[in-house]
């Protein structure tokens, strides 16, 4: 027998291709999981670059789990923001309690993280950039699933076949309208907009936040720690979303100037920063609810499928719990079948998350003096109670075991 004789052909099969649009929360956990599973993956991300800064996210309950598993924990312990104050106001600017954080977002002091945006999509990031393709500056133009795969036509003129797409391309996601049609029926507005810059912190704040109510408007500044820059943040109440100002920046600045025009505290200084600021990010107060979240070869995960808004603190858990579910739906089964899985297995979480919005909104913003001044009488004897266990809604799902292909 020849040494030629003796050798052994192996066949492998190719990995099965993926594209996840999103370079964010959502997409680079996805990533990391369907990596994990032994799919080939590819991220195409509209921006030149990863986003930096933002105001800072909470991961909580179930999703502590899900970046335990992924080994990130530890930098994420040590880049925990600690706020240790959050103190409300009246209109006339007099201090009306000062309570643990852990009262209104529903917390566990210890066990919970608060990090900045930036600081997480980085960790996450780094976790599997090398083992993963990054498109930036670039994104889906159209989508063809009438064959085997999906057929993906890119901005940038190129054109590929994957075999599945999922998109994690946030609350105003293209690969949903792509998908399933236009936002508006989805789109459940909770009657408020938002505005979330960066200012000089000249108020000698220190990991603590300070808010400023009169009816229908709020207005806080948040120091994370020692820095020079506070995250001064905007919110007002709005019979319908301001359609017109969402795609010009300038009209964003002039509705805020006209809607807090007249309030007292420091809304004056953090209007005027607001016409400089660079990192401006105005948006509806809102959720996306759908009664399906995938169609054939393409799925949603994050705020493109669920997004819970704001109001409930939960948009960053759900967005790493459901990508968690996502590629562990796929783990073993075929795209049809794994895509039943995921949606049968999250949406009661999903569900719940979302209906802490209820408590949100109208404990923090109330629109009628009325309602402002019975919240301020609940927040009074708050400041006299130790901190809550936390909500159980949070910690809802148990993570299943994760069976990897690879």
């Amino acid at each position: 027998m020849t040494p030629t004789d003796q050798l052994t052909v192996v066949r492998t099969t190719p990995r099965r291709k993926i594209l996840i649009s999103g370079a964010g929360i959502a997409g680079s956990a996805l990533a990391f999981w369907l990596n994990r599973s032994g799919y080939a993956v590819t991220v195409v991300e509209k921006a030149g670059a990863l986003r930096s800064g933002g105001y800072p996210v909470d991961v909580r309950g179930t999703a502590l789990e899900v970046v335990r598993r992924m080994g990130v924990l530890p930098q994420l312990q040590d880049a925990h923001i600690d706020v240790r104050r959050l103190t409300f106001l009246d209109g006339d600017g007099s201090q009306v309690a000062s309570v643990h954080p852990h009262h209104v977002t529903g917390g566990v002091a210890g066990r919970d993280l608060e990090v900045r945006r930036g600081h997480l999509t980085d960790v996450l990031h780094t976790a599997v950039r090398d083992d993963v393709e990054f498109l930036f500056n670039d994104s889906i133009d159209a989508l063809d699933q009438s064959g085997h795969g999906v057929d993906v036509t890119f901005r940038g003129g190129s054109r590929r076949t994957f075999d599945m797409v999922f998109g994690a391309d946030g609350l105003h996601s293209r690969t949903r309208e792509m998908l399933f049609g236009p936002e508006e029926q989805f789109h459940r507005y909770l009657g408020y907009c938002f505005a979330v810059f960066t200012m000089r912190n000249t108020f000698g704040l220190s990991h603590e936040t300070v808010m400023w109510n009169s009816p229908g408007r709020a207005a806080a500044l948040y120091a994370v720690g020692d820095d020079d820059q506070v995250h001064a943040f905007l919110n007002f109440a709005q019979p319908k979303p301001p359609f017109d100002a969402f795609p010009d920046p300038e009209a964003q600045r002039d509705l805020l100037a006209t809607v807090f025009a007249g309030a007292g505290w420091e809304v004056p200084a953090m209007l005027a920063a607001l016409r400089d600021a660079d990192d401006l990010f105005f948006d509806a107060v809102s959720q996306i609810r759908m009664p399906r979240w995938s169609s054939g070869r393409v799925a949603l995960v994050g705020d493109a499928a669920y997004a819970p808004s704001f109001l409930t603190g939960q948009g960053t858990s759900l967005a790493l719990v459901g990508a968690y579910m996502l590629a562990g739906s796929l783990a073993d089964r075929d795209h049809a079948a794994g895509f039943a899985a995921y949606e049968h297995d999250s949406r009661a979480f999903v569900t719940a998350n979302q209906g802490l919005v209820g408590e949100g909104g109208a404990t923090l913003f109330p629109t009628t003096a009325r309602a402002l001044e019975q919240r301020n009488d609940r927040l009074r004897g708050l400041s006299a109670m130790p901190p809550p266990e936390g909500r159980p809604v949070h910690s809802a799902l148990v993570l299943p075991a994760f069976m990897p292909m690879a």
